[in-house]
């Protein structure tokens, strides 16, 4: 069966998929290992303690989706591994965009059956700052960029490739061009503001018409993350930067616990935390009013807003 048809079966078989918590924000938080100026957690694998706490951070979500019996995305640690920051940071000579989807693979092989229900996805983002759209390469500059970082990813066996922390169009359809030349299924996932646009003030209706008009193949889908569920539904409801087209194409969100803008985030010292209960019934609720079905964490989450939410979704 080819990935595409894996990936879809899978993912029209279940209602509700369950996304990985934050895992690099952890790191940052509550760990003393160092990350890496360039490759952020990306070469956490090649050191025995680092691969450790990675490890343990995922093994948490591994086992929140085995004890729902909600199938999981899992992604590659892989926000930053670009050709450009791989070189800048001494690791031209190793395969770390394999590397990390190989380990990836061998923990959710180590769940055995329920190991099937697992996605793997190869995460990818944009080359500057998510939060600043004013650094977004142009659309031709973009697809020449990450068209390697693509294919190491689509090499390494994944089930999809995930571009996500978007904040401008110009570049989201450059990686999406990068990205479908893989021949694997794709999603692309965008920081929105509360009024329905992206970071560069794009409505999300003219980003997603824009992609898919030009774009072939399309992405599969689009989502949300890096954003609070209550500036998510309100810009997915938005009456004039929203859609109809637009609340189908999305179809899922990685959601902050702070309901922050990016700015106020990026310049934060210190955590703004949800309390996880009240994270789980806010972001679960956008199953039923919207029908998303892919929800999880980013900034702020950990495994207890992640079982939280786990629990809201099997009720």
């Amino acid at each position: 069966m080819s990935d595409y048809l894996s990936f879809t079966k899978l993912f029209d078989n279940y209602p509700c998929i369950l996304g990985e918590g934050a895992v690099i924000e952890r790191l940052r938080r509550h760990s003393r290992l160092e990350l890496d100026p360039y490759l952020v957690n990306s070469a956490f694998v090649y050191e025995a303690g680092k691969r450790a706490a990675l490890e343990s951070i995922y093994r948490q979500y591994l086992e929140i989706g085995r004890e729902s019996g909600l199938p999981l995305l899992l992604s590659t640690p892989t926000w930053r591994a670009s050709r450009e920051r791989i070189e800048a940071a001494g690791y031209g000579g190793k395969d770390v965009n394999g590397d990390n989807a190989r380990f990836l693979h061998e923990l959710v092989k180590s769940y055995g059956e329920y190991g099937k229900k697992v996605m793997v996805c190869g995460l990818m983002s944009c080359r500057g700052n998510a939060y600043l759209p004013a650094e977004a390469l142009a659309v031709q500059e973009a697809q020449e960029f990450h068209c390697w970082q693509a294919g190491k990813l689509a090499d390494s066996g994944v089930d999809f490739l995930f571009a996500a922390t978007l904040p401008a169009l110009s570049e989201a359809t450059g990686l999406a061009h990068a990205l479908a030349a893989t021949g694997k299924p794709y999603s692309v996932s965008f920081v929105v503001r509360p009024e329905g646009t992206l970071l560069d003030g794009t409505p999300l209706k003219d980003a997603i018409a824009a992609i898919d008009a030009s774009v072939n193949p399309r992405p599969f889908a689009y989502m949300i993350n890096c954003t609070h569920a209550s500036f998510a539904r309100s810009a997915l409801l938005h009456e004039t930067n929203s859609s109809g087209i637009v609340r189908q194409r999305v179809m899922g969100l990685l959601a902050n616990t702070a309901a922050l803008t990016p700015e106020e985030l990026d310049e934060s010292d210190t955590l703004v935390e949800e309390e996880p209960v009240s994270f789980g019934a806010s972001v679960a609720a956008l199953h039923g009013e919207l029908g998303l079905k892919v929800l999880g964490g980013c900034c702020g989450t950990d495994e207890r807003h992640i079982r939280s939410l786990a629990l809201q979704l099997v009720r």
